[in-house]
């Protein structure tokens, strides 16, 4: 989990910075039905319950608090245990979620649903990457340039008159250089850390496709729903709706983003649900097993035979470690194959930038 947010941090901050400040007060947004709809209806509701729906009822940090209430309630009886294996897999199930996020919003960069977010929050240059001044912003507004672009493939612009990229000494983590882009500091405040100028990146400003806020609240209610199916469920899940139109209402993110945060919280809950089911048909073939020969084990027992009763308790492990699923190899083997294609990409990107 830790390692899928430090890559959204600098995901984050490098599609930010990869077109300037300039592209992100000048662009407009993406037009949006979804929020036409909800101001639309704001003229057709009473006022109450517009106001109602304006109402900041829960929050962000209310599921993590929920979450933490499912993942120690074992600890009081409340779900069967290991409890703390419904804990684990919402971890696990939130990475896998993060990462996949920044895949598609480093993809393409899509402007911001507020063109005035990136001044206030990011100290980043005006002008564009060298990766994109040379491939990008020669044929992004001449219509004749991107048909020959298309024609060729290959890039043969030439490039504009920019400022040299401000390059700092930062060891070992220079790479991080080209991906953050940090911005000349005054003489006398001197150079920042990649730390310091990572710290900025506490939330994008561009299209996120899709919302991180409302992935953790869908994965709350389906974690809520796998502990207490019933009535509560219905209300935690009329909260995720309250809160995906208000992300909307707000401009925080598209419609588009909060429909896809809703489905991916459900579809990467179900599809990564094999894990833990698997480890529960495990523990009850154990037990199955072990119910065969507990008359034999407790007569071992009765004559003192410590020995027997060790090797029956082996035999019950060897037996049940030969029916062990293999669906855990075959997902972590994915999962491995899915960061190496990543990691192979961002060393790509690296190289590109350099030459």
């Amino acid at each position: 989990m830790l390692g899928s947010l430090c890559i959204e941090a600098i995901a984050v901050q490098f599609v930010t910075a990869v077109l300037g400040l300039s592209w992100h007060k000048l662009t407009a947004p993406l037009p949006d039905t979804g929020q036409w709809f909800l101001l639309a209806l704001n003229e057709q509701l009473p006022s109450a319950l517009v106001e109602f729906l304006r109402a900041h009822l829960i929050v962000l940090h209310h599921y993590l608090m929920l979450f933490l209430m499912l993942a120690f309630s074992v600890l009081f009886d409340f779900v069967k245990a290991p409890g703390l294996g419904l804990g684990a897999r919402y971890m696990f199930t939130m990475g896998i979620g993060r990462l996949l996020r920044v895949m598609t919003f480093v993809a393409t960069v899509l402007p911001s649903a507020r063109p005035w977010c990136a001044e206030e929050r990011f100290k980043i240059p005006d002008y564009p990457h060298p990766w994109v001044q040379r491939l990008y912003t020669p044929y992004a507004n001449d219509v004749d340039s991107l048909r020959d672009l298309l024609d060729q493939d290959m890039a043969y612009a030439p490039i504009g008159q920019f400022p040299p990229e401000y390059t700092p000494n930062w060891g070992r983590l220079q790479f991080l250089v080209n991906f953050l882009r940090p911005q000349e500091p005054d003489v006398s405040t001197g150079q920042e850390s990649w730390f310091t100028t990572l710290k900025r990146a506490g939330g994008g400003c561009n299209d996120l496709m899709y919302s991180g806020h409302v992935l953790v609240a869908s994965l709350t209610a389906m974690a809520w729903m796998e502990a207490y199916p019933g009535w509560t469920t219905w209300l935690l899940w009329f909260f995720v709706l309250h809160t995906a139109q208000r992300e909307i209402r707000e401009r925080h993110h598209y419609s588009a983003d909060v429909i896809g945060g809703i489905y991916m919280g459900i579809l990467l809950w179900r599809s990564t649900s094999f894990l833990w089911t698997s480890k529960d048909r495990l523990q009850e073939a154990r037990l199955q097993a072990f119910a065969k020969i507990e008359g034999r084990i407790m007569q071992a027992a009765k004559d003192g035979d410590v020995n027997n009763v060790r090797q029956l308790l082996k035999q019950v492990e060897d037996d049940n470690k030969e029916k062990k699923p293999s669906q855990f190899v075959v997902f972590v083997a994915a999962l491995v194959v899915t960061t190496f294609s990543l990691a192979i990409a961002l060393l790509a990107f690296v190289w590109t930038a350099d030459g």
